[in-house]
């Protein structure tokens, strides 16, 4: 960890200018020692860092000597403090990192970085809600990740099973935590509430060179969402609604077709016909369902209740 300290006490001078063996030990929680030992190792490795004795002196870089990411354009910056700002306040370790990153960006972008880094709260808990932990499993697992190292799981899914598995990612979906992995049997997801036990083999995971997790959990995405609605029905409405039935239907609204008379034809699709059904009745002649069968039956057969019940 002592190169994490060096760059650390390098960032560090940046931001204040100069700084004192002893300052540097509160800021980094280390030892006046250790402190006074990581700059004079700074010194040694030909880092232009010298030290200032008497009254107000301290250390400080040779002519302002700096180790900036001015590769970053000052919207890049904001992006990065945005992205970051919200985490800083349930993980110290994103604070420490906001921390050594502001004081490498170029002067110029600060305050922007500063105001972007505090520009957004996120309240992942719903109103009358607990808050959500964090499952534990998820550090050990993202060790594992990271290390790329294999693991053995004890997994209580259907039934309580061993699995040996090559970890290549960890998603967090709505506070719901899944590990992607490679196994025997190919790419296989699972939910972390409900992995028992994790187990370092020893072994170095196999990962394909090639692989992109954020491409991998969209392909995932993109299976559970088919197997949640099989069923898909044709439906004819005009344009200006299109916006209001895709609210509806979320991803399971598709436009096929432009018609004449500023109406388009989408594909809606949902596990059985009645779900289908129960969601279009409320439009009325609004639209008109082309098919299937199944989807038009229910219609008829709830509009006959309707009728039924509230025809006078």
């Amino acid at each position: 960890m002592r190169a994490d300290r060096l760059v650390a006490t390098l960032l560090l001078m940046q931001t204040r200018g100069r700084v004192t063996a002893g300052e540097l030990a509160e800021e980094l929680e280390i030892s006046v020692a250790t402190a006074r030992r990581d700059l004079e190792a700074l010194s040694a490795a030909g880092v232009p860092v010298y030290p200032q004795p008497g009254r107000g002196g301290g250390w400080q870089l040779v002519g302002g000597a700096r180790t900036d990411l001015s590769g970053l354009s000052a919207r890049e910056a904001q992006a990065l403090f945005l992205l970051a700002g919200p985490a800083a306040a349930a993980a110290p370790e994103v604070k420490s990192a906001l921390r050594k990153l502001m004081g490498a960006l170029p002067g110029t972008f600060r305050a922007d970085a500063e105001a972007a880094a505090d520009a957004v709260v996120v309240d992942r808990t719903g109103w009358g809600e607990r808050p959500k932990d964090r499952p534990p499993m998820v550090e050990l697992l993202r060790d594992a990740v990271i290390a790329r190292r294999r693991l053995r799981l004890t997994y209580a899914g259907r039934e309580r099973s061993d699995r040996l598995v090559d970890p290549w990612g960890l998603v967090d979906k709505d506070d719901v935590w899944y590990l992607v992995a490679g196994t025997a049997e190919g790419r296989r997801t699972f939910r972390v509430d409900r992995i028992a036990a994790a187990t370092a083999t020893g072994e170095t995971a196999d990962r394909p060179t090639d692989l992109e997790p954020a491409k991998v959990w969209e392909e995932v995405v993109e299976e559970v969402e088919k197997r949640r609605s099989p069923l898909a029905a044709d439906v004819v409405l005009a344009r200006r609604h299109l916006g209001v039935m895709r609210d509806r239907f979320g991803r399971h609204c598709e436009l096929v077709a432009e018609l004449p008379g500023d109406r388009v034809r989408v594909r809606v699709a949902a596990p059985a016909p009645i779900m289908i059904a129960q969601e279009l009745a409320g439009w009325g002649a609004l639209v008109d369902v082309e098919g299937p069968e199944s989807v038009r039956a229910e219609l008829a057969r709830l509009g006959a209740e309707l009728v039924a019940r509230y025809a006078r």
